[in-house]
């Protein structure tokens, strides 16, 4: 026992270390994560650059759950892990001592920073993020900023999320724009039969694409890049809604070729709730109108995206030291944890004659968001049992005939906790 807490120590020191580094955390928080980390050795770096199982239940210990708990459900809402909420709570200690200061003016060149960082994470320019509350807030933005014409067309598929239909429905099919909802399959064999059911739909109408990144409903990964560049060829533009797919893998979205992708980082970017991410490339900025005007409303950057006067800037700045934290551990070391999961489970799971997979398999079209079916059981039934009888937290999906748990697998599931699911699913 003393060994492990001994360990978990020096883990600890590890994190600490690189979260009092980063420039977003109040002074006074930097000194408090600064405690005893004068003396790392190798062996605690040895751990940073270890891609062990050790070291992914060392990660696990990060984040706090309710006691019994195991939780699947990050794709609906994740965690927090402790130093991102200890961050976030000296911002918010630190607002309430001089509240004036820092909202108007103190922490302006923090929010730099973490639009930054941020940038940085998904390989773009900080003069094309914008600092909002979520994935809604940004398809809402695109949706009403866009000037269509009675007759003109968007593509939505059937799989989209609700967020991101209802805007182009109000803001759009009210005057006369043409929603196109073409249906793809729950497994395609691969991205190219995704590809064309876009190519199809495309008219010499279209105006704009509006597709998820990865959908909430079975987890397929649909192809963003090669979309775009389809659609670009013929003038139109491409909104991605990346909400379920932003720090679950490697993005670089500059590569994907979008115009504008919008985020909830409280999902697999472990932030602080009531923060969102806005992209668009700067050429396609031209397009976009705020949702909210005040004072500034006149900024040519995409700063007047977020110009919101009084706001959320603790959960703002807690962004920043959740992407400091996502960083520490290393995005190529998450990129192949969470294909490493992904495949240990589907593992664990095919050849089970009362369990069935519905999501596709290629790692193209799928990654740490899967979802299973237990044969002749009623989802709602296979739910209810999960939480009350093992303590497992997951989502039913009844949509599309899907009649199956959609499981999560972030960084803080470890091997032994996947185990511990299949067991339970097994017992059906």
């Amino acid at each position: 026992m003393n060994d492990n807490n001994n360990h978990r120590r020096k883990f600890i020191k590890i994190f600490s270390t690189a979260m009092a580094g980063f420039a977003v955390v109040p002074a006074f928080a930097a000194t408090n994560l600064k405690k005893g980390n004068n003396n790392n050795n190798n062996n605690d770096i040895s751990l940073v650059n270890d891609s062990s199982e050790d070291f992914w239940e060392k990660v696990k210990q990060e984040f706090i759950f309710a006691d019994g708990l195991k939780y699947f459900n990050n794709a609906s809402l994740g965690s927090s892990p402790v130093l991102v909420q200890r961050a976030t709570r000296n911002f918010r200690e630190t607002l309430d001592s001089f509240p004036s200061k820092y909202m108007w003016g103190g922490w302006d060149e923090e929010k730099e920073k973490t639009r930054k960082a941020v940038a940085d994470f998904f390989s773009v320019s900080n003069e094309e993020i914008a600092l909002i509350h979520n994935t809604t807030e940004g398809m809402n933005l695109i949706a009403r900023s866009m000037d269509l014409k009675k007759g003109d067309e968007v593509i939505l598929i059937d799989h989209e999320h609700t967020s991101g239909t209802i805007p182009w429905e109000v803001w759009q099919e009210t005057k006369g724009v043409k929603l196109v909802r073409p249906k793809v399959p729950l497994l395609p064999k691969n991205k190219e039969e995704l590809i064309a059911i876009y190519k199809k739909a495309i008219t010499s109408k279209t105006k704009m694409i509006s597709m998820c990144h990865m959908v909430n409903t079975n987890g397929m990964i649909l192809p963003v890049k090669e979309v775009s560049e389809m659609a670009h060829k013929k003038g139109i533009l491409v909104a991605v809604d990346g909400a379920q797919a932003a720090g679950m893998f490697r993005i670089d979205l500059h590569d994907l070729g979008c115009d504008f992708y919008t985020v909830s980082s409280h999902k697999w970017l472990f932030s602080p709730k009531g923060v969102g991410i806005f992209y668009s490339k700067k050429e396609s900025q031209q397009y976009l109108k705020p949702l909210m005007v005040c004072k500034g409303y006149q900024d040519k950057t995409i700063r007047r995206l977020e110009n919101y006067n009084t706001r959320n800037l603790p959960e703002v700045l807690g962004l920043g030291a959740s992407i400091n934290f996502l960083n520490t551990i290393g995005l190529e070391k998450i990129h192949n944890r969470t294909y490493e999961l992904k495949e240990y489970f589907r593992n664990k799971v095919e050849g089970n004659p009362n369990l069935k997979l519905k999501t596709p398999a290629d790692d193209n079209l799928s990654a740490a968001i899967q979802v299973v079916e237990v044969i002749g059981k009623p989802v709602s039934r296979v739910k209810t049992r999960l939480i009350d009888q093992y303590g497992i937290d997951c989502r039913p999906m009844s949509s599309f005939g899907l009649n199956a748990v959609r499981l999560s697998f972030a960084i803080y599931i470890t091997k032994k906790d996947i185990d511990y699911l299949v067991s339970a699913l097994e017992s059906f």
